[in-house]
């Protein structure tokens, strides 16, 4: 019988493969440990997507002292499960679409095809994962800014505790910018739960015959159109958008 897997030693990201463990050695090392602060930060940053991410590195280049702090994987929705993703699979379904039309350019595909939606997702964890250097804790700990990986939480008004595998630490700021995505709990209804997420279609080798989204509009809308482009039925739920 086998010993049970401990918490810390599972897969950060499925599925666990070459691609998905360079990605999180970049993104989430998980042999990483926090820095020890050392002074007053000018800026924390709280959140490793897009907006934090600029707003780090922006810091840092004109000589500001920074922290940036990231829960899970740097490089946010856009890296993980949005922009990079979908655009990965995207490029797949408009060449699936296509050869279904190449009849009238005169070429002829034999009847049988199969579409493989495995090597699909394959190539877009391929891509994703030589992408995720641009937005690794390596690189941002190059640039000057004091990276933490972990949760964290407002312990006054001008400080922070992050709590990560190697201890608490506190940090100390004069300005702090909140760069995350923040939901409702009021927007996460039974129905929103009851079907698919971006993130949890993502690791997906295969299409379903039909598909749920529940995202923003944009990449919803982006899975919509991959999932319809390759003959899938899809609905898509769109939550929390004024």
């Amino acid at each position: 019988m086998e010993a049970p897997v401990k918490e810390h030693e599972k897969p950060i990201v499925l599925p666990d493969d070459e691609y998905n463990r360079t990605l999180v050695h970049n993104v989430h090392p998980t042999s990483w440990v926090n820095p020890d602060p050392t002074g007053r930060y000018n800026i924390v940053v709280i959140g490793a997507g897009t907006a934090g991410l600029v707003t780090a590195a922006i810091a840092a280049g004109v000589g500001a002292k920074v922290a940036l702090i990231e829960k899970h994987l740097m490089g946010g929705d856009c890296l993980n499960v949005g922009c990079v993703p979908s655009k990965g699979i995207i490029r797949a379904s408009r060449v699936w679409a296509e050869v279904r039309q190449v009849d009238e350019f005169g070429l002829h595909i034999p009847p049988g095809v199969k579409y493989d939606f495995g090597a699909a997702m394959a190539r877009m964890r391929k891509l994703r994962a030589r992408l995720s250097h641009t937005d690794s804790v390596h690189r941002f700990t190059k640039l000057g800014v004091d990276v933490y990986i972990g949760s964290c939480r407002f312990s006054g008004p001008d400080a922070v505790v992050v709590e990560g595998p190697s201890g608490n630490r506190t940090l100390q700021f004069a300005k702090a910018a909140i760069c995350t995505e923040v939901a409702s709990p009021a927007m996460i209804s039974p129905i929103a739960q009851a079907v698919s997420d971006v993130e949890s279609s993502a690791p997906r080798s295969s299409v379903r015959s039909r598909l749920d989204q529940v995202r923003s509009p944009m990449a919803g809308l982006r899975r919509v159109g991959v999932s319809r482009r390759a003959g899938d039925g899809v609905r898509g739920w769109f939550v929390g958008v004024s």
